[in-house]
């Protein structure tokens, strides 16, 4: 499926192909919750990095995050240098994919059946976990793929 996205001031916008535009994973960990800024969590999808076509790539600058054993982390964040929108996370660990943020796409995503809501023990005391039936809620990072929890749910996209 063809997602195309955009920062907020439109002086980057974006496009990709993913098999798995459902926005199920949200989160909580201090990096997400810190640049994301919204609703104390971030929400990424999985995308094909060879497909990603980009228009205003000057306007882009990127962050590695410092982990809390003092290191940094080798995944990149990509963001407009603008207005601040964040728009994909690279790792070169697995550089056949990116993580683009759901809150970039101008796409409209599909509404997932279920949820899953991570590193919940680094959220903000005001962050209300989500409520429902269709929510698995850990403490630590996923151990699941997105494309095996995509496949196993029958959501992935050809």
């Amino acid at each position: 499926m063809l997602l195309e996205g955009s920062c907020h001031c439109g002086a980057v916008r974006f496009s990709l192909e993913s098999h798995t535009p459902y926005p199920y994973a949200r989160c909580y960990c201090s990096t997400c919750r810190k640049t994301a800024g919204s609703g104390g969590f971030g929400i990424f999808l999985l995308g094909l990095a060879e497909t990603l076509k980009i228009e205003g790539k000057e306007n882009i600058t990127r962050y590695q995050a410092k982990m809390d054993d003092g290191s940094v982390s080798p995944a990149e964040r990509s963001f407009c240098k603008r207005c601040g929108s964040q728009l994909w996370l690279f790792d070169p660990r697995w550089p056949e994919h990116l993580h683009p943020f759901a809150s970039a796409f101008d796409t409209p995503l599909p509404k997932p059946p279920a949820f899953l809501d991570y590193f919940l023990s680094s959220r903000a005391p005001w962050a209300v976990p989500h409520e429902g039936d269709t929510i698995e809620r850990l403490d630590g990072p996923y151990t699941v793929g997105m494309e095996d929890w995509h496949r196993q749910r029958g959501l992935w996209v050809e």
